[in-house]
């Protein structure tokens, strides 16, 4: 399983593997046909790697009034701003598989004001990129453009909390040169 390429650090995964973790990895191999690379790059430290999954089962995953299209389509817009490449392969391929439309995929990858968006979407992503970029700038107005457009305080809140996480992994994946997994270059074309 481990691929010596998946980062630049000599970092095996656990040998053994923990029952739990193992378990976890097979049901990746079973719903996505493959382990993602970032979950083998962690996998040298059991607790990092249930830290990190922890946290991003419950952004992107977890209850939220965000559809998880939108979850992946802040992901992809902040590891632009990033030039995150694992991310912008990895959650570029999320967007086009959840869209269906492989155009709204690369737009979002390339730069997200190209993409066709409505009024909602592209004030969630204008939030996540002005994060992103200059967080100290943000203020009240922001908040209330997204509440103009229909989100609740809670809403961004999920939309702050994603962006935070990836500008995160986007810093951390291209520390250790993470390299995503050759499939999601492919997929959902």
């Amino acid at each position: 399983m481990h691929n010596l390429n998946v980062t630049a650090l000599d970092l095996p995964p656990a040998d053994p593997m923990p029952e739990a973790t193992q378990k976890y990895f097979d049901i990746c191999v079973e719903k996505l046909g493959m382990v993602p690379n970032v979950l083998t790059a962690y996998a040298f430290d059991v607790e990092k790697l249930n830290a990190f999954t922890g946290m991003y089962n419950d952004l992107m995953l977890g209850d939220s009034a965000l559809s998880k299209l939108e979850r992946e389509m802040i992901a992809v817009a902040v590891s632009s701003v990033n030039r995150c490449f694992y991310c912008l392969v990895a959650h570029g391929s999320a967007v086009r598989q959840l869209s269906g439309d492989p155009k709204l995929g690369e737009a979002l990858v390339l730069n997200y004001r190209i993409a066709d968006l409505d009024e909602r979407q592209r004030a969630m992503l204008d939030f996540a990129v002005l994060m992103t970029e200059t967080s100290y700038k943000i203020e009240e107005s922001d908040r209330q453009t997204l509440r103009d457009v229909g989100f609740s305080d809670r809403d961004i809140w999920d939309i702050a909390a994603v962006a935070s996480f990836f500008n995160m992994t986007n810093r951390m994946a291209s520390a250790i040169n993470m390299q995503p997994n050759d499939d999601y270059h492919a997929a959902h074309r």
